[in-house]
């Protein structure tokens, strides 16, 4: 990253209430002083007036897939057929008869990620036999260029099936040996239909390329509990604790509250994490305050962002933050705060963002908005007055 200049932000509203100034050094928070203190700013110091604005620390999309996004692009006509499998061959034939661009589209929505205040994402790349790697180079072409910028980490994502479609492996295996940081799976019992050959597939890989394990699990009920089951084991078996997530996890909303609670079990004795981003429509969703109570390990993010499956979800994670609290009916503040962790510090833990936060210490990587407090912001959405990543300012509005 190139070096930022040294910042001073005076009158900053911390989470806490607090009104404080903050100091930034070589790109690291280096002092956090009550504002009521008095204390001379050096001559080489930037100084910033925030006026009692509220600060953020960067917020963290967990969960993306900017490879395939249309922003920027024409309308989309959608007319797609209602199941999963309708979605992804109508998707995978749209980017090659459109030759959609990866490095082309994932740039346009990390300039609207950051621009919204997101400074880490975890984004799914589509792997498969007709596309190639070229999905993958395009992000990675765009996350070595916005790296000052924008944090990116990449899933290799067999999103048209892996054992399904023989060639596939070798080519994520062949993303995994040129940096991508985690291996995906998705739905081993309806996709592939081979549970245990998917889940072992996935894992061996993680083993192999020392990567952590990242499961897209949108099957129903009992059947997406026994994944639930499968991926534990293998956590276990691996000694991958920790390094799993299990996204979306429908199933966990879909089943009694007794096996409810035997799945929760598992996934705190394995250290399995959970995302969720508040799914539309009627579809069983996981109980995210249950879980959150219990002390499984959560984050969110925005999903597929304006793509061929569908036009709502966007680059913004208050807004996503809004839509889990939609979602799970939160009303009362300690429950909004929940949604507001998701997208921030649980998303972080999740995906390894080192001394993430608000601490000395800490990368400088800060969101200042307008509001009264940080659960109103969450509600009104307001413009990103000032974006820093690293201590460098990469959005203002100032």
């Amino acid at each position: 990253m190139t070096s930022a200049p040294n910042l001073r932000l005076i009158n900053v509203r911390q989470p806490n209430g607090d009104m404080v100034h903050l100091s930034i050094e070589n790109g690291l928070i280096s002092a956090i002083t009550p504002a009521a203190q008095a204390s001379s700013t050096p001559t080489h110091t930037q100084s910033i007036d925030a006026a009692g604005r509220l600060l953020f620390p960067g917020f963290v999309d967990a969960h993306a897939h900017i490879d395939k996004s249309l922003l920027g692009l024409p309308w989309y006509h959608n007319e797609v057929g209602p199941s999963l499998t309708d979605k992804i061959d109508n998707e995978r034939r749209y980017r090659v008869e459109q030759g959609i661009d990866s490095y082309t589209q994932s740039s346009h929505v990390a300039r609207r990620m950051i621009n919204a205040g997101t400074t880490h994402v975890r984004t799914f790349v589509d792997i498969d036999t007709e596309i190639g790697l070229s999905g993958f180079d395009g992000v990675m072409r765009m996350r070595d260029e916005m790296r000052d910028e924008l944090t990116v980490q990449v899933v290799a994502f067999p999103q048209s099936g892996m054992l399904a479609r023989p060639g596939t492996v070798a080519l994520m295996e062949a993303a995994l040996r040129n940096g991508a940081h985690v291996v995906g799976g998705l739905d081993p019992s309806t996709i592939d239909r081979d549970p245990k050959g998917h889940l072992d597939t996935i894992f061996d890989m993680a083993a192999r390329y020392n990567v952590d394990v990242d499961v897209h699990l949108h099957e129903p009920a009992e059947l997406g509990a026994l994944s639930v089951e499968l991926i534990a084991e293998r956590t276990a078996a691996l000694g991958w604790q920790g390094r799993v997530v299990i996204s979306h996890a429908f199933c966990l909303g879909g089943v009694d509250d007794s096996y409810t609670g035997k799945l929760i079990e598992l996934l705190l004795k394995n250290d399995i994490a959970i995302m969720s981003h508040g799914p539309s429509g009627s579809r069983a969703a996981p109980p995210v305050k249950r879980l959150h109570q219990a002390g499984v390990r959560l984050c969110a993010g925005n999903d597929g962002i304006r793509d061929t499956w569908g036009p709502l979800n966007m680059p913004d994670m208050l807004l996503r933050a809004f839509l889990i609290a939609y979602r799970n009916n939160f009303r009362r503040d300690d429950e909004l705060e929940i949604a507001l962790h998701m997208c921030s510090y649980g998303g972080a833990h999740v995906i390894g963002a080192q001394n993430y936060g608000l601490a000395v210490g800490s990368p400088a990587d800060l969101v200042i908005v307008n509001g009264q407090n940080h659960l109103e912001a969450m509600i009104e959405r307001p413009p990103r007055w000032l974006v820093l990543k690293g201590g460098k300012i990469v959005q203002s509005a100032k």
